[in-house]
């Protein structure tokens, strides 16, 4: 189609059709499904539970060791105690004093207290490893079949493909310097982009779901006399039983700190928005900042 002109003018070719605007992105969406807020909030409360019972487990002998057998004559390449200059943290040949932290401290009530970690950090509070025991496999029994029900669902419905696997792209070194400045700067996400997981948390949330959370099962397993006796091979797959006993207690410092950094990132992303769309599933997008127009001077 072309526009009519005069009598020996080139014709001017027609105006091109108007582009619509892309829809607006809608200040408030259904973010989270309810599984996935029941998943999280189960797993949260598993993991809290575990580290505690955990750490009263590891006070009945607070040393570790590489291989299958580990005793207080044995080197141990960890070790949190008290002698008579107070409580320390050997680490190899390195040796930190802790006193009033771990391995020796005063409690409220002014006695001393010789344990590696102290009474507020454990469950129970008081020394009592039978008890810790069975908070922590109780409580492996909710982290082990959330996980796995999580995985099935995520490769079903794609999610795990989709929304946490980072694209071949997102991994160069300039693309992932770039997403480091960007939170070293608090500089997060607006309009579409903050509906996607950028590529620091699909890495971390892929290595907390698929490597973190099965190793510490399997590790816990590998501790297990009952395992030991059945599955041989899976105590020989770390080690040894002190070995996996190690890359337990490593693991879940791990997550431990995974766990920090997500609550600060949540208090930095604006707590409330991030706390509410994991309870009610809905979220409310933040919005790009309008450009200020500057004013001409008069």
């Amino acid at each position: 189609m072309e526009v009519m002109t005069a009598p020996g003018e080139t014709p001017l070719p027609a105006p091109a059709p108007a582009i619509p605007d892309a829809p607006p992105i809608p200040h408030i969406i259904k973010r989270h499904r309810l599984s996935t807020r029941i998943w999280h909030w189960a797993n949260a409360l598993a993991l809290i539970v575990m580290l505690m019972s955990g750490l009263m487990i590891f006070n009945a002998h607070p040393r570790l060791y590489w291989g299958h057998y580990g005793a207080n004559n044995d080197t141990a390449w960890l070790e949190i105690g008290a002698d008579d200059s107070g409580g320390f943290l050997k680490l190899g040949e390195t040796r930190i004093g802790t006193t009033g932290l771990l391995g020796r401290r005063t409690d409220g009530s002014g006695e001393v207290q010789n344990r590696a970690f102290p009474g507020w950090t454990t469950i129970p509070s008081s020394y009592d490893l039978a008890g810790a025991r069975r908070w922590h496999l109780a409580f492996a029994w909710v982290l082990a079949f959330g996980l796995l029900f999580f995985m099935i669902r995520a490769f079903i419905n794609r999610h795990a493909q989709r929304d946490l696997k980072p694209a071949l792209a997102e991994l160069g070194p300039r693309h992932l310097w770039q997403e480091v400045k960007d939170h070293a700067r608090l500089r997060h996400p607006t309009g579409e982009a903050a509906l996607r997981y950028n590529t620091l948390q699909k890495l971390s949330y892929f290595a907390v779901i698929f490597l973190f959370l099965p190793l510490i099962i399997l590790t816990g397993l590998g501790m297990s006399p009952a395992m030991d006796a059945s599955w041989p091979w899976l105590v020989d797959l770390f080690g040894g039983r002190q070995s996996a006993r190690s890359i337990h207690f490593i693991t879940a410092f791990l997550l431990v700190a995974f766990i920090i950094v997500h609550l600060v990132q949540v208090v930095l992303a604006g707590p409330i928005n991030e706390v509410r769309s994991m309870i009610t599933g809905w979220y409310r997008v933040p919005q790009p900042k309008e450009p200020k127009v500057m004013e001409p001077k008069s």
